[in-house]
């Protein structure tokens, strides 16, 4: 009898052992055999590909942290272990998972701190452009991410980067040939308003449009007005690139907006330039991307090196805008001002602006950029190639 009762305690402790060690073999063996992807609909991101074994990059350790990489990036059933992970750290009190805080009605991108002499690099090329191109009216708009906005939702103590001084201490660092842009005002004063997703890290159409109202008239431009524009709820469904960092489903789904002129469609064509191939098309609103994951990439298409708007607002003037994605759902606005706009992500190009546009038929630039790529992006500095 006593030895039957010291089996059946054991019992468990057999049984745990075996599914930790059925989880060490299989999982491995899963992520090895399962078909690769080269992205992830889930992340918007490309995923990392096995590193070649060399000499050198055994040496320079970039053959194991390529295979870290590749392993994080494969591992089979990540969603679900992402999506456990979140639920164990909830259930444990915590309300942040993954770089995303967790509230009851928004995830909020964590942005806790920066290396400053990245911004400082950044703010130097943007100072140079416009001291090299007196003639062009260069204009800076650092938009804040939601975190600011909605800083008194964060968890008590949580970590944050003060956005509003911060950008105020990089436009006092830029040259007085620039001309900032407060959209960090405009967007507290409609806080109550839905001016950012809640499961993604972008604003939405109408906190882009706040922005938007706040500011053209400093670059020449009276705002439209929102009653001018036609409100389509283009998708109900939209859980962008938070939701995709905690894989967390207690927040509801987002609705993204288009917004078209009363007054009609002022754009003639849209060109695409990816450096391998160059396509046109009729319109800012690239639909197809409502029936996929990535539905922010509606707006303009995914991001793209260069991709050149002309309009039928003859002898207005052609505009140069630098940027991240927070410009694709702005650009849209402000084709109804100028005849032609030529967008730059400085992410995908690697030769000077210079041999892209020719800078001289140009009458304005805008810099756009959120708070959080601004203080990471390496790549502005490129402009002083």
């Amino acid at each position: 009898m006593k030895k039957r009762k010291k089996l059946m305690h054991k019992l468990p402790q057999k049984i745990n052992f075996l599914v930790f060690f059925g989880l060490l073999v299989f999982l491995p063996i899963a992520t090895v055999v399962s078909p690769k992807l080269t992205f992830s609909e889930t992340e918007n991101r490309v995923l990392a590909s096995m590193p070649k074994l060399t000499f050198d990059n055994v040496v320079e350790r970039k053959y194991m942290n390529g295979v870290e990489s590749y392993f994080a990036d494969h591992f089979a059933g990540r969603d679900g272990w992402i999506s456990a992970k979140t639920g164990m750290e909830l259930a444990l009190g915590k309300k942040e998972s993954n770089g995303v805080y967790i509230l009851d009605d928004m995830l909020i991108q964590k942005i806790e701190g920066y290396d400053p002499a990245t911004p400082e690099r950044s703010i130097t090329a943007i100072n140079n452009f416009a001291e090299d191109n007196p003639d062009i009216k260069t204009f800076v708009m650092i938009v804040p991410t939601s975190a600011e906005i909605y800083k008194e939702k964060l968890p008590e103590n949580a970590p944050n980067v003060e956005q509003k001084e911060t950008i105020e201490e990089f436009y006092s660092a830029m040259s007085g040939k620039i001309t900032t842009l407060d959209a960090y005002s405009a967007l507290n004063a409609e806080k109550d308003g839905y001016i950012y997703y809640r499961n993604d890290h972008h604003w939405t159409t109408a906190g882009a449009y706040c922005a938007y109202s706040a500011t053209i008239k400093k670059m020449g431009h009276t705002a439209v007005p929102m009653s001018e524009f036609n409100i389509e709820h283009a998708s109900s469904d939209f859980k962008g690139t938070l939701y995709s960092k905690a894989v967390y489903d207690g927040v509801d789904a987002d609705v993204l907006d288009i917004y078209y002129c009363n007054s009609g469609n002022p754009v003639d064509s849209v060109t695409v330039q990816t450096g391998l191939s160059e396509d046109v098309y009729d319109d800012l609103y690239f639909r197809d991307y409502l029936e996929v994951k990535d539905k922010y990439s509606v707006f303009c298409g995914s991001n793209q090196p260069i991709v050149t708007i002309k309009t039928n607002n003859e002898n207005s003037g052609k505009l140069l805008v630098i940027k991240d994605s927070y410009a694709n759902c702005y650009v849209p606005f402000l084709a109804q001002h100028y005849s032609e706009i030529t967008m730059l992500d400085m992410r995908y190009i690697d030769t000077k602006y210079e041999n892209i546009v020719n800078i001289d038929e140009y009458d304005q630039a805008l810099f756009l950029y959120n708070f959080a790529t601004f203080i990471e992006d390496e790549n502005i500095k490129k402009l002083d190639f």
